[in-house]
């Protein structure tokens, strides 16, 4: 097996899906910038910064990164991601607690999703599954248009309702997500914001904008994306800082 198509041990329990998602694609298109005809000023702005003229319109992108994320505090992590929209992700990851690894995934795959994390590799930390994970991952999935901008034939493009946005949405069965994007007039990705099904803070489900701020980027394969950014829940409101619960920095990015 090529170190491209490596499933990181925190996947274990989920390679089969991990490798149908790492497919290579086959015989992708060149990308050129009459493919952006039709789209609002907004994507073409962002597709045209973010794609080079030649570049394969890849559909599955693996990445590296590390940072850290809020269980109770915050804690450091190292992680390993696989996207292919719109047909899922796994984001496999090891974090320390007083020392100790929290290990797992969360995964969106054939249409399900689910959380399972163990400490120690062993003991339950969180395991989450059914229709109110899964169309939370939906929306999680719609955010991360960010992180593989060759697949932007997959979604239906409109102009947002504020100058410099553009809105991308998905259906997934039954459910349509849509990712509001924030584009600077260089062609640099802003922010992202999703109305995302989710219940932070334990509370009931329900529909809580969930975003992240860019804050820096950098291009693998003729591919620019972003390379430093922090997200979470409530993003945009007055409980923005009380939400925020990611920081991240990718360090690699292998497209498929």
């Amino acid at each position: 097996m090529s170190a491209a198509t490596m499933v990181p041990r925190e996947a274990g329990p989920v390679r089969v899906e991990w490798l149908r998602l790492a497919e290579p694609t086959v015989r992708p298109a060149p990308f050129g910038p009459e493919m952006l005809d039709g789209l609002p000023e907004a994507a073409r702005r962002w597709l045209g910064h973010a794609i080079a003229p030649g570049t394969p319109l890849w559909q599955t992108v693996e990445l590296s990164m590390h940072g850290q994320i809020r269980i109770g505090q915050w804690r450091p992590f190292t992680a390993t991601q696989v996207i292919s929209p719109p047909h899922g992700y796994i984001w496999a990851a090891t974090a320390r607690v007083a020392g100790l690894p929290v290990t797992g995934y969360d995964r969106l795959t054939v249409g399900s999703g689910e959380m399972r994390w163990r400490l120690l590799h062993l003991l339950p930390v969180v395991t989450a599954s059914g229709a109110d994970v899964t169309r939370s991952a939906y929306g999680r999935l719609a955010s991360e248009i960010a992180l593989i901008p060759t697949a932007f034939g997959t979604a239906t493009w409109a102009p947002g309702e504020r100058p410099g946005t553009v809105t991308a949405t998905w259906d997934f069965g039954r459910d349509t997500e849509t990712a509001s994007l924030r584009i600077g007039d260089d062609g640099r990705l802003i922010e992202g914001i999703v109305n995302r099904w989710g219940n932070p803070g334990g509370g009931p489900y329900g529909r809580v904008p969930f975003g992240a701020s860019i804050e820096s980027e950098a291009t693998f394969g003729g591919i620019t994306i972003p390379a430093g950014f922090r997200a979470g829940w409530w993003w945009g409101t007055a409980r923005q800082d009380e939400g925020e619960f990611f920081r991240a920095r990718i360090t690699s990015a292998r497209f498929r």
